[in-house]
């Protein structure tokens, strides 16, 4: 068995870890309500203060039979996950220097566990992605014993679901909920497979909602539980107070590796989805919008004039996408997509991702101190590798222009960065370091409007307020910093 603990980066105190022992998983169909529905009605309602919890006995005896052990034997890549950062990248920088160049592989042997449930009575299973990645070979088996050779239809990394197939007939089904209909503070019980300890019972409640983690780019707003999970819960049902299957145990938040009270899982409408998706043409497909964005703080809602923190705003939109040919402009901020407020950026990412390439989707979006719609043609997110991605919150602080030292960009420096304009930040001091600029970051622009001179600089200042946002580049990534001047 392989477990499977992988920081996105080396240095990383706290690390998402990723519940199963093994692999990548697939997604469901969605299939007709006969296919569906498993046992009788269930008898327990919400719970409300004071009422008894819900029937955590009747919900395991009735859900059981349909949840499953998933085992996978395989071989993966390790240096396929080098992500230019980390013990990856550097094992495959040493093998291309000491082999003269090339591309190394390293194949691992795989053999892990996980957890899964059955959708369909014909033997459609869902479980995780990263539950099936690089196998050769799955068995399901059933809390009766029995044990089955799967397929696996396919399975999406964006949304860590997979879609297996048995060979069998008339099987325990679970019913599916509607994770759109929960709220913080319910009780939530996880059925699931920890350690190989198959069809162990756990139950918490739900912490939060809309959860998106720290350095992630899936298309997955998260349920937050305390429900206890471990290393082959993955991909095992996580059921409401009625006894209806509402999310996907994926990942814990770990500094061990082990559960520590934060466990995440997939909503089983995005489930549902992408299982359709699967079953119909063996992979899923996501849409594109073709903008970097990130989180709105305090201070750059007041940069930019809005009456509270919120929406996704744009630090950086990419030639010729979707973004760019419905004119979104670095500076703006989504506020609504489709009707829908956007209140993280994370939001926005995740709506655009369950959208269909081709889908038109409409965006309020505060532009120059008003509000505008904006219809947009989104784009297949499978033709352009760089995403759009969460930057997450800027760095805040206070500055002003005596803690900066800036010059123009010189030809050629323009053309290593890839930059059009701009003001190279050559020293930092005082308030400057304090809100975590650094020298050799490049300004682009203040409050949405582009400068590249000093002169530019002071004509932006002289017309803002004391609070104002710095679009800077760092390397090759954009964003905003909110600033205090004056």
């Amino acid at each position: 068995m392989k477990h499977h603990l992988r920081p996105r980066h080396a240095m990383s105190v706290v690390v998402a870890a990723l519940i199963a022992l093994g692999g990548i998983a697939g997604c469901a169909r969605t299939l007709g309500a006969g296919d569906r529905t498993a046992g009788p009605p269930a008898s327990s309602a919400p719970v409300a203060f004071g009422a008894a919890l819900p029937d955590f006995a009747a919900i395991t005896e009735r859900a059981g039979p349909a949840v499953v052990n998933v085992s996978v034997n395989g071989t993966r890549d390790v240096l396929a996950d080098d992500d230019g950062d980390g013990p990856a990248h550097e094992l495959s920088d040493l093998l291309r220097r000491s082999l003269g160049g090339g591309v190394p592989h390293l194949e691992v042997p795989v053999r892990g566990q996980g957890s899964g449930f059955i959708v369909s009575r014909d033997g459609i299973v869902l479980t995780n992605a990263h539950v099936v990645d690089g196998a050769k070979e799955v068995t399901v088996r059933l809390i009766d014993r029995r044990e089955f050779e799967a397929r696996v239809l396919g399975s999406d990394t964006k949304t860590d679901i997979a879609v297996l197939k048995i060979d069998a007939r008339d099987l325990p089904v679970l019913r599916l909920g509607d994770a759109s209909r929960l709220r913080a503070g319910e009780w939530v019980l996880a059925i699931g497979s920890p350690f190989g300890f198959e069809n162990t019972v756990t139950a918490g409640v739900v912490s939060a909602l809309g959860r998106s983690l720290p350095d992630d780019s899936s298309a997955v707003r998260f349920i937050q539980t305390d429900v206890p999970i471990n290393p082959g819960n993955s991909g095992g049902p996580l059921f409401n107070g009625r006894g209806e299957v509402i999310g996907i145990n994926s990942q814990i938040y770990s500094r061990s590796g082990g559960y520590q009270g934060l466990s995440f899982a997939i909503p089983i409408d995005v489930a549902q989805r992408v299982e359709q998706q699967i079953v119909a043409t063996g992979h899923a497909s996501h849409a594109r919008l073709g903008a970097t964005v990130q989180d709105v703080d305090a201070k750059l809602a007041a940069s930019f004039r809005l009456a509270k923190p919120e929406g996704a705003l744009v630090a950086e939109v990419q030639p010729g996408s979707p973004a760019a040919r419905a004119g979104l402009a670095s500076g703006d901020v989504v506020l609504q997509i489709d009707g829908k407020p956007i209140v993280a950026s994370g939001d926005l990412s995740a709506a655009v991702a369950m959208h269909a390439p081709g889908d038109t989707v409409t965006l309020e979006v505060w532009h120059d101190g008003a509000r505008h719609a904006v219809a947009v043609a989104l784009a297949d997110a499978a033709e352009h590798s760089a995403a759009a991605k969460n930057l997450g919150h800027a760095s805040a602080g206070a500055a002003d222009m005596l803690g900066m030292a800036l010059r123009p960009l010189a030809p050629d420096e323009q053309r290593g960065a890839g930059a059009h304009g701009g003001l190279v930040i050559e020293n930092v001091s005082g308030p400057a370091v304090i809100a975590g600029l650094r020298a050799g970051d490049l300004l682009l622009g203040i409050n949405g409007k582009p400068v590249d001179s000093i002169v530019a600089v002071r004509a932006v200042l002289a017309g803002a307020g004391r609070s104002i946002a710095l679009l800077v580049q760092r390397g090759q990534d954009k964003l905003y910093v909110p600033l205090s001047h004056g």
